[in-house]
């Protein structure tokens, strides 16, 4: 058994708790990364607002991954929901 296989096998029981966790806490979990990410915006004074942007946009796709990551039990995607983080003062920049 390689190096690889050793730390899948490990890690499989730890994948499946935050899996589990992602699923149960995913809205706690998105309104930090939110919450975060605002802090961080008014402390830069918006000089980094699309890196930002980017940023929780990519953590929310990531929780969403994790959340939905366990098959046809894993709860479905809200279409109501953003995927995207809205910015106060306007539309999300284009990708």
């Amino acid at each position: 058994m390689g190096l690889m296989d050793n730390m899948k096998a490990k890690l499989g029981p730890a994948k499946d708790k935050v899996s589990d966790l992602a699923r149960q806490h995913g809205d706690k979990v998105q309104h930090g990364i939110d919450k975060a990410a605002k802090a961080v915006d008014q402390r830069t004074k918006g000089k980094y607002s699309d890196k930002i942007q980017a940023g929780t946009g990519k953590a929310k796709e990531a929780m969403d991954r994790l959340a939905h990551k366990g098959g046809p039990e894993a709860a479905p995607h809200d279409p109501m929901t953003p995927t995207r983080p809205t910015h106060p003062e306007g539309p999300p920049p284009a990708s």
